[in-house]
């Protein structure tokens, strides 16, 4: 991801869409990025998630009024725990990349597995907190702070459906492969690697968000956004 940043914000310096530079790139033959067509694509939905995500935080930040209690859901419950899952789903996501690039399958099936048991573990977690939820009477309508609550684990939660739908696809696929051609699904698996990473991200940022939520923080952040 690194890599990938100085590459971008590299290009952005040498200003490629000026006449003289725009010379200089014609005059060789091959790819200013090394990026496969399958993260080429996570990027894109990256863009459009930040966008739907950075308005629920914005909302989260504007639509609070003060004085308002925050501190419901840091109480123990499942978020915790669905927490600590992502942190597994990424874990083993990287261990599959490092394996590949080692050239080493022997354990790609069995972690793939168990990716996808924990991505249903975290998404049945949230459908059972959301009960405990409704069940307390803390509903979408009782006030911002749950709306806003509801409104992004809601999406977050599809973000994640979408990514078990070409989960879902690499894996039938790696599982009939044999070993030694389990590689030609590198491409493949270092995208979902990726895309599973930004959504951890975002749930940390929303975690922690409203972890260290005080007044401070919000006039701060709202001074940001203006």
């Amino acid at each position: 991801m690194s890599n990938l940043l100085k590459k971008l914000f590299g290009t952005l310096l040498q200003k490629p869409w000026e006449s003289e530079r725009a010379a200089i790139d014609n005059a060789h033959e091959g790819k200013t990025f090394d990026i496969s067509v399958q993260k080429s694509a996570v990027l894109i939905i990256f863009g459009i998630a930040t966008v739907l995500f950075s308005l629920v935080f914005t909302s989260y930040l504007y639509t609070l009024p003060p004085g308002q209690d925050t501190k419901y859901l840091l109480r123990p419950n499942l978020l915790w725990i669905n927490t600590l899952i992502l942190f597994f789903v990424t874990y083993f996501f990287n261990k599959i990349t490092n394996d590949l690039k080692k050239k080493d399958t022997s354990k790609v099936k069995r972690n793939l597995l168990i990716i996808g048991g924990l991505t249903y573990l975290f998404l049945f977690g949230q459908i059972i907190f959301w009960f405990q939820l409704l069940k307390s009477g803390n509903y979408v309508s009782t006030n911002s702070y749950f709306a806003n609550f509801y409104v992004f684990t809601a999406l977050h939660g599809l973000h994640l459906l979408g990514g078990l739908l070409f989960w879902g696809k690499v894996s039938s696929r790696v599982l009939k492969l044999e070993q030694n051609k389990i590689l030609e699904e590198e491409k493949n698996i270092s995208a979902l690697s990726l895309y599973w990473t930004f959504l951890l991200i975002v749930w940390l940022m929303f975690f922690l968000m409203i972890y260290i939520f005080n007044d401070a923080f919000v006039a701060w952040c709202k001074s940001l956004i203006s």
